[in-house]
């Protein structure tokens, strides 16, 4: 392998421009299940608190709709092609017991994301979509005129489901950060080191250094 790609050195892996809508959709979601939970139940309530009250946290709560859709737009242009599945994918799902254990030796090579990533890459898609469209019914500023009060209805049960559905998936997410350590790096200075690329995504290890050096493989692996 080029030397410059052993496990001193380091591979870019995200520019600036994902790392900026990766952070704006984080804080986003985050603010958006804060004040979310306190709309959802009066016990809750307090947490309007953390907004300036109850007033300004339900006027901004949709506006941070708005951010986190949009800077999830981004992330889905950016990462559509690395998050389509491949039949490598199927392969390291029936290993999935092996990647939990960490016995990455017996898992197939790998893109540039997991098929666990991929699939949160994919659910979150769907659940944000979700919560836009009922969040716009259901914005009463706005479009409370456009649509009925029976739809109104329908549409804060489903948001409040695809809210859960999308917290528990961040959650998991989190979870997902720590289990692989050196992906949270990666999205605070875009970079990863090669020794990390070649243990957890080796096939879009070998696809990066292929498209800058002008070969089609890597044949022997950086130190970690």
């Amino acid at each position: 392998m080029p030397a410059d790609y052993s496990g001193a050195s380091t591979v870019k892996r995200h520019p600036l421009d994902v790392r900026i809508a990766h952070w704006v959709a984080a804080v986003s979601f985050i603010l958006l299940g804060l004040s979310g939970l306190a709309f959802f139940t009066p016990s809750l309530f307090f947490l309007t608190a953390l907004f300036g009250g109850g007033e300004t946290a339900r006027w901004l709560h949709p506006w941070l709709g708005v951010a986190l859709a949009l800077s999830y737009l981004v992330l889905t242009v950016r990462f559509i092609g690395s998050c389509l599945w491949a039949p490598e994918d199927t392969a390291w799902m029936a290993h999935l017991s092996d990647a939990m254990s960490g016995r990455e030796e017996k898992l197939p090579e790998i893109g540039k994301f997991n098929p666990g990533q991929k699939l949160y890459f994919w659910g979150m898609a769907l659940m944000i979509a979700v919560l836009l469209v009922t969040g716009v019914i259901i914005w009463q500023a706005y479009f409370s005129a456009l649509t009925t009060i029976a739809t109104q209805r329908i549409a804060v049960l489903i948001h409040s489901i695809a809210a859960v559905l999308a917290i528990l998936g961040f959650i998991v997410h989190i979870h997902m950060v720590t289990w692989e350590p050196g992906t949270l790096r990666a999205m605070l200075n875009g970079t990863v080191t090669g020794g990390w690329a070649w243990k957890h995504h080796r096939k879009w290890l070998r696809q990066v250094v292929g498209a800058k050096r002008g070969k089609p493989r890597v044949s022997a692996p950086p130190a970690e």
